[in-house]
């Protein structure tokens, strides 16, 4: 594979072009990578309104018709619905693990059986989070397994 970088001129926008014989897994899920990148959501703490990059985002949740995002350690919320989070992360490293939750998978230390065909997500930053079953068949093959 050649990868050719070269500067805009002046007044040029950024761009990136893929040459391909065919477009493999790997190969989209970069593109998808390098798109979920360059976004950032639009969040809302104490009613300033923060940037967050989707690299911090650990989980994504609804609860009672609002959608929260959190990081490490803050609780944000976003206008944002699930259905469209889902949308943007496409092809990333964010799964939907249940109807209220999306996951940064690149966030979890361990996965482990639950009951009822459930999985439990413990997360880097120790909180938990439950896979439902009809979510697991999903997560088993964005892993390979």
């Amino acid at each position: 594979m050649k990868i050719t970088i070269t500067e805009p001129g002046e007044g040029e926008e950024d761009e990136i072009i893929v040459r391909c014989r065919h477009m493999d897994q790997q190969l989209l899920k970069l593109i998808y990578a390098v798109k979920a990148g360059r976004e950032k959501i639009t969040a809302l703490q104490d009613g300033n309104y923060f940037q967050v990059a989707p690299e911090e985002i650990y989980y994504f949740e609804a609860v009672d018709n609002k959608v929260f995002l959190y990081l490490e350690k803050e609780v944000y919320e976003t206008r944002m619905k699930l259905y469209e989070l889902q949308e943007i992360f496409q092809g990333t490293d964010f799964f939907r693990a249940s109807k209220s939750c999306i996951v940064n998978l690149s966030k979890v230390k361990r996965l482990s059986p639950a009951f009822n065909g459930r999985f439990e997500a413990l997360m880097q930053n120790g909180e938990r989070v439950i896979i439902s079953r009809q979510y697991v068949p999903v997560l088993k093959q964005k892993l390979g397994l």
